[in-house]
């Protein structure tokens, strides 16, 4: 900038669209489009650096094996492998509880997701296997389709009935591997179809919210266990509800022994979590904490035969080795879809957000398209093998990465962990009390238990994030999990939608000695530029906000363009009609001359008086006369509009040129003595010579000081065919009271889609600039101003704080 006398000059050229199209040109720049035909050819060309790419980007194991270094990444991994192997075992187990399986399938989908996510996954960190919000919604799939009343059995005496606990469980385990493979075969095709950004869609407040709601679900379906009781399961809306207050009328029915097992194993566990937590930078490897507890419980079990002495419930036959795989009921699909959407979608923003986490801790990217697709085969394959769906886990995969886990070879660690136990271990856990493993369930959901946390630090610091964590929580607590995630998802994108609705608009001033140009309201250091209005949107125009943008704009500007052209058009209106009226009279004028002329020729030839022709003459005039009078009182009729006197004493007065429809009025005092008369005139004369004469001088009453409106569309990233429309209507409208409206800032797609939406076939390019400072400064050389007025020197703008 050049500081000149009296303003801010700048050098450089003023930039609007075309003549920046025209450097790009110069420079060779331009933005030719190529043509889709060869785009798709191109992506369909094959070569072996191409192909090369595509493998390796397919199967991420190909890029870091061969680079592998066992001295340095061995020993750690290792470690790292075993220490999450063993958290695998009772955690395995206990959430197999959640998903209402027996626990040995909880132990096979520890396994055979984890070596699949080994070839595939791009994360180096994350944990595949259980998580509690993942076999809790399972477990709503199974007990909904496979409940136990389905399964009743008479017994001997033909009084009772009981649960063929056998074949509900084959049916259950049937259901789950369906459901997982479905949800598997979703989530392969959206990572195929590139759409990795889905799981963007659920917001860390929905998430948070969504994961402590589970929570409450969890607790709820390990009541059962902890007391020693047997619930009536419901499904459906409020089945939690339901569900609690059969749980509070089986209280005075509790097992005592199985309740007293349950505390002291939470007690246990919490006291030996807290420990650990404090002295875990002491301490090389975590304490395998739920694995004492379950190596003691079975132990005691087993010695104290708890099951039959004190009729405590055992986990039961473990089978050895591993099973067949076995092909999906597709049957059950149809059944289960919206389910594994719901797994799908609510897995993948899991583990993703994981993985992100961890890679930007360790300086490495994770692909989110890959994700998907490396988690939908761990679950496809996985439930050919009897597994349920499967994410990454939070405490293992923190463990994973503490305990100096470089890369998933720490997964196949901890697979070979689980699969020794599934082979050669398995057996010696049938004695463990499902007590055991619910305490353990019951203390892992600690750390979900502290999101409620979240209510108070969204309080403070956003309102909106308060009322999508909420809406989550309730509708998940109150409509199950696969309800509760939809209805959260259209709530979250609703307050989207509503904040984009109702942006924040504001007109911008100019903050001197810059091209800064900044809210007048909250800045008080910027000035108004005079005779421009620079109206910013906080948010992109498009159908649901385009009528309040016009709004807005009409308020910030002080322009009701609408009162103003239909005053417009009505003052013209009547101005057409004065000249007709005007041009009829020149008419009757000129035809009265000519026959006063000839009548005047005849007497002078000494003609005969005619009386017909004078008693037609003198009915034209009548007529004429008639007419005029009609037309004056339409007139009145259509320019008066009579106000309301604000004292008893004050005359009736009414404004001229307006329609009471279309114009505010004002107190008597702000109407111009040539726009008013009291209705106490008697003379009709004077009444039309008024009339004449306000209609004419009342064209002052609309006066402004702006003759430029600059639309500042920065933040638009998109516009739509309705935004479009606003926009021309807005170029036009303020183009008839003589104001020009210019555009600054548009983004190349936004050009783009004005140019696709014949923007530009009425409106001149021109007016389109690349920043606002070009276009205020177009504005003051149009309009002979020439600089932007100095308001304080540069030194002093130094020192100002914004």
């Amino acid at each position: 900038m050049d500081r000149r006398k009296g303003g801010y000059r700048v050098e450089r050229e003023i930039l609007n669209e075309e003549r920046l199209e025209e450097l790009s040109q110069r420079l060779d720049i331009s933005q030719t489009r190529i043509p889709l035909s060869y785009r798709l050819k191109n992506s369909l060309r094959c070569s072996v650096p191409s192909l090369k790419r595509r493998v390796v980007s397919f199967l991420p194991v190909l890029y870091w094996l061969p680079r592998y270094s066992i001295w340095d990444y061995g020993m750690p991994d290792l470690i790292s492998g075993i220490s999450v192997g063993i958290m695998h075992l009772p955690q395995g187990m206990a959430y197999a509880l959640l998903a209402s399986l027996p626990p040995v399938f909880g132990l096979y989908t520890s396994f055979y997701p984890a070596l699949i996510y080994f070839f595939f996954g791009s994360s180096r960190h994350i944990s595949i296997g259980t998580f509690t919000v993942l076999s809790i919604m399972v477990g709503s799939v199974t007990e909904r389709l496979a409940p136990d009343a389905d399964f009743l059995i008479m017994n001997g005496t033909n009084v009772t009935a009981e649960v063929d606990i056998t074949a509900r469980d084959q049916y259950r385990v049937q259901v789950a591997a369906a459901t997982t493979v479905l949800a598997g075969l979703i989530q392969v095709i959206l990572g195929l179809v590139q759409f990795g950004f889905v799981g963007t869609y659920l917001s860390e407040p929905l998430v948070r919210g969504y994961t402590s709601a589970a929570a409450a679900h969890a607790v709820v379906a390990q009541l059962k266990y902890i007391f020693g009781v047997s619930p009536i399961r419901f499904s459906g809306p409020f089945s939690l509800v339901y569900t609690l207050v059969d749980m509070c009328a089986l209280l005075p029915s509790t097992h005592l022994p199985t309740l007293l097992a349950s505390v002291v194993s939470i007690i246990v566990l919490i006291t030996a979590k807290e420990l650990n937590n404090r002295f875990s930078k002491k301490l090389p490897v975590p304490i395998p904490v739920e694995l004492i507890v379950i190596v003691v419980g079975t132990l005691i079990s087993f010695y104290t035969h708890l099951n039959e002495t004190f009729e405590i419930s055992v986990v039961g036959e473990i089978p050895s080795g591993l099973q067949p795989p076995t092909l999906p009921n597709t049957s059950y699909f149809s059944e289960v879809v919206v389910d594994a959407f719901a797994l799908a979608v609510v897995g993948y923003a899991i583990s993703i957000s994981l993985g992100k986490t961890f890679a930007l801790k360790h300086g490495y990217k994770v692909d989110s398209n890959q994700e998907l697709v490396a988690l939908g085969l761990s679950n496809a394959v996985g439930g050919f093998f009897q597994c349920y769906s499967v994410c990454a886990s939070m405490s293992r995969s923190l463990i994973q990465e503490t305990t100096g886990g470089r890369t998933q070879m720490a997964g196949v660690s901890s697979a070979v962990i689980v699969l020794v136990t599934v082979l050669k271990l398995g057996p010696l856990f049938q004695e463990l009390p499902k007590a055991v493993l619910s305490a353990i369930v019951f203390v892992n959901l600690k750390g979900m238990f502290k999101q409620y946390a979240d209510i108070v630090t969204l309080w403070r610091s956003s309102k909106i994030d308060l009322l999508v964590w909420l809406m989550t929580w309730a509708s998940t607590v109150f409509f199950n999990l696969d309800m509760g995630l939809g209805a959260s998802i259209s709530f979250a994108l609703l307050t989207v939608i509503f904040r984009t609705q109702r942006p924040r608009y504001s007109v911008l001033g100019h903050l001197p000695g810059t091209e800064l140009y900044l809210d007048m309201e909250t800045h008080k250091e910027v000035r108004e530029v005079p005779g421009i209005t620079i109206f910013h949107s906080s948010a992109t125009i498009y159908f649901a906000n385009a009528e309040l943008y016009l709004e807005a704009l009409k308020q910030k500007s002080g322009l009701d363009i609408t009162k103003m052209i239909t005053y417009k058009r009505r003052q013209e209106a009547k101005q057409r009609k004065r000249e007709r009226r005007a041009a009829r009279r020149a008419r009757r004028e000129a035809k009265r001359q000519k026959q006063a002329l000839r009548a005047a020729s005849q007497r002078s030839k000494g003609g005969v008086f005619s009386v017909e022709e004078e008693a037609e003459q003198f009915r034209e005039r009548s007529r004429d006369l008639v007419q005029d009078d009609e037309l004056s009182w339409k007139e009145r009729e259509n320019s008066t509009v009579f106000v309301m006197p604000e004292t008893p004493h004050n005359s009736w007065v009414y404004l001229k040129g307006t329609d009471p429809e279309t114009t505010t009025l004002g107190s008597l005092s702000d109407l111009q003595d040539g726009d008013i008369t009291t209705l106490e005139s008697s003379s009709e004369d004077t009444l039309s010579r008024d009339l004449e004469r306000v209609s004419l001088g009342s064209l002052g009453k609309w006066t402004w000081d702006i003759h430029s409106i600059i639309l500042d569309l920065s933040p638009a990233n998109f516009i739509d065919t309705v935004a479009i429309k606003t926009l021309r209507n807005i170029f036009h409208d303020f183009g008839e009271i003589d104001v020009d409206i210019y555009m600054a800032g548009c983004q190349a797609l936004v050009v783009e889609q004005l140019e696709q939406g014949g923007f530009f076939s009425d409106i001149d390019k021109e007016r389109l600039f690349t920043s606002v400072h070009d276009a205020v400064l177009y504005c003051l050389n149009r309009r002979g101003a020439g600089a932007l007025p100095n308001y304080e020197t540069a030194a002093d703008m130094n020192s100002t704080k914004l």
